[in-house]
C-alpha cells in the first residue's frame, strides 16, 4: 500500500424504524466489512440505530435506553475490529436528549459529539426533541455503561499511528449552516471530517450536498465524508435516497449507488500527504485557522495500516478531465485566456504586427491560432500575423507544407527563410568537423547521415539560435512582436535552446501541457475555426488535423534519406505522457519521487513496467533542475492552469539547486506490492 493514504468508508445500512436491535446488527454487519478491508474509519447515518423518522419516540423512556444500551454492546462486539466506527443514535444526557455521533473502538466508546444546530423550518422539528449540542459546555463528559466520555462540540479524534488522519464529526444540518462546526475542526488540524446525515431526498438536493462537500473539502484543505439515511426510514411524509459520497480537495473521490435498497459500503483512500502541502503551500489556510481557533480536546485511536491496491482512482492524464464536456469547456477557457492575454498585449503596444516562427508542429500550430483570435479580438486583419518557415538540416517536406498550409488557410502572410546554408557557414566558423570538407548543405546532411556521432548539440543549437535570430530582426522590421511557442512541459524539461527558442517578446504557450495542446487544437478546429472571417474553415480543419497526426520532433538532424523524421523527442527525453505526470505530482502536489512513482505504477499499470517509469523519472528531476536557469528569464506569459512555471508569479527555485536528494529518492524506490 502506498504510504500517506488512509483507507475511509461510508456505511448505508437498511434501517429499521424503532427496531434498535436489527439497526445495531446492520452496522455490525458493515463494521466487519470494513475491517475485512482495511479501513481506518468507516461512517454511519444521523440516528442509525434508531432511525430518524421515529419522531416522538425519539423522546421514549425505553427506546432511549435501548439505545444507549445497544451503543455499549456495539461498542463490544466490535473489540477487535481495526476501524474507528461512527454511529448515530438518541442520547439522554441529564435532562435532555441529544441527537448524537458516538465514535467506537477497541472495546470502548472514544468519545460522544452532539448535532450543534437543529433545524425547526418546513419539514423539520427536531428542537421538539432535542437540545442543541451549541450549549454543551466544553470539556464536558457524559457517562456511558462504566466510563465517562468526552462530550461536547471540541472533541476531534487523532490517529496514534498515522499523524495525519485527525477526524471532526458533525451531524447533518451543521453542514447547511454558514459557519459549520467543521471550520473550526479543519481549523484545529482535522483533515477528515465526516457528516451523519439523515437527510431526506427532494429534487435537486443530491447535486447541493455534492456542492456543499466538494466546497466544504476544497476549502478545509480536506477530506470530507457524507453518508444520508438508507433504506427503511418511514415514507409517511418523506423520501430518502441512500446517498453518500467522499470528497476531497475539491472532488468527489466516490459515491453511493442511489436509492439503492440493500446495504453499501463506499470506500476510498484519501491522500492526507497532498491535503497537507495544500495546507502548507496555502498560507491563508494557516492565517484563517489561526483566526478561528477553538480548543479542542484530542482523543486517541488506531487507524492500523491499509492493505492490497490502492482504493481510489490515479487518472495518468491529471491535465486532461475525463468528461467531453469539461475538457471542451477546459480548452475554450484555456484558448479564451491565450488569445486575450495576447491581445491585451498588443493593446500596450500599439496595434503591433505579429511575428511567429511557424513549423508544423503542435506548439507553433497552437501559438498560430491564438495569435489569430487575438488579432480578431483587436480588430486587426488577418495580414498582420506573419508566420515564418525557416527549414534546416532536419526539416521535412510534410511539415514544410503543414506550415505553409496553415498560414495560408488563416490568411496570414507567409515567408521562408532557409537556415541551412547559415547553418553551415557557422558551423565552420567555430570549426566544428560535421563541416570539414562540407561546402554545400546538402554535403553537410550527408555527412551528418554518414557520421552521427558529429551531431551534437552545438548542431542543433546552431540552428535554433539563427531561427530567433532572423525571427527577432524580422519583428523589429516589421514593427512587430514575436511570439513564442514553447509549452509548459517543453518549459519543465528545458526542452529548448538558451537564447533559442527559449526567447521570444511574449510566449502564449508556457502554461499550456504537452498532453492537453493537441485537444486544444483539436477544439479549434471543430468549435472556433468556422466563426473566423478571412479564413478557409475547411482548409484550416484539414491542416490541423494532419498536424495532429504527425509525431512530435524538433527536426534539427537531418531526416533519413527517404525523408521520414529522423529525430523524435519522446525517444530522446521520454514519453509527454510521464513527463506530464510527473510535473502535475512534482510541482502541483509537492510529492516526492518515491510517491510520484508509486502512483504512477498505479495509473499506467500494464503501459509502463516499474523500470521505465524509473528511468524517465529520473530523466525528469534532474532535467527539471538543470534547466531552472532557463525558466529563470523566460518571457512574460500568461497563467492557463493551476501548475506553472513563471519565476515571477508561481516557481521560485534557484539555478544551481542540487538534485542528489530526488535522484537518490529515484534510486531508492521499490514498487509498492498488492
Amino acid at each position: 500500500m502506498i504510504e500517506g493514504f488512509a483507507r475511509v468508508s461510508v456505511a448505508v445500512p437498511p434501517c429499521a424504524i424503532a427496531d434498535v436491535e436489527t439497526n445495531r446488527q446492520a452496522t455490525l454487519d458493515l463494521w466487519r466489512r470494513a475491517h475485512d478491508q482495511g479501513d481506518a474509519l468507516v461512517v454511519f447515518p444521523e440516528l442509525g440505530l434508531s432511525g430518524y423518522t421515529i419522531r416522538d419516540l425519539l423522546l421514549d423512556r425505553l427506546l432511549l435506553d435501548r439505545c444507549a444500551e445497544a451503543l455499549v454492546a456495539l461498542a463490544e462486539d466490535g473489540r477487535d475490529l481495526q476501524p474507528m466506527a461512527v454511529v448515530g443514535l438518541p442520547l439522554r444526557v441529564g435532562g435532555a436528549v441529544y441527537n448524537v455521533a458516538a465514535a467506537l473502538q477497541g472495546g470502548r466508546v472514544l468519545g460522544i459529539v452532539p448535532k450543534a444546530y437543529l433545524p425547526t423550518y418546513r419539514e423539520f422539528e427536531e428542537a421538539r426533541w432535542f437540545r442543541p449540542g451549541v450549549e454543551v459546555r466544553p470539556f464536558s463528559t457524559v457517562r456511558i455503561g462504566d466510563e465517562d466520555v468526552p462530550f461536547g462540540l471540541d472533541v476531534l479524534f487523532a490517529a496514534r499511528d498515522v499523524p495525519d488522519l485527525i477526524v471532526g464529526l458533525e451531524i447533518c444540518e451543521d453542514y447547511w449552516v454558514h459557519v459549520p462546526p467543521s471550520v473550526y475542526q479543519v481549523s484545529a488540524g482535522a483533515t477528515v471530517c465526516c457528516n451523519l446525515s439523515a437527510s431526506n431526498f427532494t429534487i435537486g438536493k443530491a447535486e447541493l450536498r455534492r456542492l456543499l462537500g466538494t466546497s466544504a473539502s476544497d476549502r478545509g484543505k480536506c477530506a470530507y465524508l457524507y453518508v444520508a439515511a438508507g433504506p427503511g426510514e418511514s415514507s409517511t411524509d418523506l423520501a430518502f435516497d441512500a446517498d453518500a459520497f467522499i470528497c476531497e480537495n475539491g472532488s468527489v473521490l466516490v459515491e453511493s449507488k442511489r436509492f439503492a435498497r440493500d446495504a453499501q459500503l463506499v470506500t476510498a483512500d484519501v491522500d492526507l500527504e497532498t491535503l497537507q502541502r495544500e495546507r502548507l503551500s496555502t498560507n491563508t489556510f494557516g492565517d484563517c485557522s489561526t483566526v478561528n481557533q477553538r480548543p479542542f480536546r484530542r482523543v486517541a485511536f488506531d487507524a492500523g495500516a491499509p492493505f492490497g491496491a490502492l482504493r481510489r482512482d490515479v487518472t495518468p492524464h491529471p491535465f486532461l478531465p475525463r468528461d467531453p464536456a469539461t475538457l471542451a469547456n477546459r480548452c475554450w477557457e484555456m484558448f479564451e485566456i491565450q488569445s486575450n492575454a495576447l491581445a491585451t498585449r498588443m493593446k500596450a503596444l500599439g496595434r503591433p504586427k505579429l511575428v511567429l516562427g511557424v513549423s508544423g508542429g503542435l506548439d507553433s500550430t497552437n501559438a498560430a491560432l491564438v495569435a489569430t483570435q487575438a488579432l480578431v479580438l483587436a480588430g486587426q486583419p488577418a495580414s498582420d500575423l506573419l508566420c515564418v518557415t525557416m527549414p534546416g538540416l532536419g526539416t521535412t517536406s510534410g511539415t514544410r507544407s503543414n506550415a505553409e498550409k496553415l498560414a495560408v488557410a488563416l490568411g496570414a502572410r507567409f515567408r521562408e527563410v532557409a537556415i541551412g546554408e547559415e547553418t553551415r557557414l557557422v558551423l565552420d566558423a567555430m570549426g566544428h568537423p560535421a563541416a570539414d570538407g562540407a561546402d554545400t548543405v546538402a554535403a553537410l546532411i550527408e555527412k551528418l547521415r554518414a557520421e552521427p556521432e558529429l551531431a551534437d548539440v552545438s548542431v542543433e543549437n546552431v540552428q535554433a539560435r539563427l531561427r530567433t535570430l532572423i525571427l527577432m530582426s524580422v519583428a523589429n522590421r516589421e514593427g512587430g512582436l514575436l511570439v513564442g511557442t514553447g509549452d509548459l512541459s517543453e518549459k519543465a524539461l528545458g526542452w529548448s535552446t538558451y537564447a533559442g527558442d527559449h526567447i521570444s517578446m511574449y510566449d502564449v504557450n508556457a502554461g499550456v501541457p504537452k498532453t492537453l495542446l493537441q485537444f486544444v487544437i483539436r477544439w479549434v478546429a471543430n468549435e472556433r475555426a468556422a466563426t473566423w472571417a478571412e479564413r478557409d474553415p475547411e482548409a484550416l480543419r484539414e491542416t490541423l488535423f494532419a498536424i495532429l497526426d504527425t509525431p512530435i520532433s524538433p527536426e534539427l538532424l537531418p531526416a533519413d534519406a527517404d525523408g521520414s523524421i529522423a529525430q523524435l523527442t519522446e525517444e530522446a527525453i521520454g514519453p509527454y505522457e510521464l513527463h506530464d505526470f510527473f510535473l502535475f505530482h512534482f510541482v502541483r502536489r509537492g510529492s516526492r519521487p518515491r510517491r510520484i512513482l508509486d502512483l504512477a505504477s498505479v495509473a499506467f499499470a500494464g503501459r509502463y513496467d516499474a523500470e521505465t517509469l524509473r528511468k524517465w523519472m529520473r530523466v525528469f528531476v534532474q532535467r527539471f533542475f538543470w534547466s531552472q536557469f532557463k525558466r529563470s528569464c523566460t518571457p512574460d506569459a500568461p497563467k492557463v492552469g493551476t501548475v506553472a512555471l513563471s519565476p515571477r508569479g508561481d516557481w521560485r527555485m534557484p539555478s544551481d539547486a542540487a538534485v542528489r536528494l530526488w535522484v537518490e529518492d529515484v534510486a531508492a524506490w521499490t514498487p509498492p506490492m498488492e
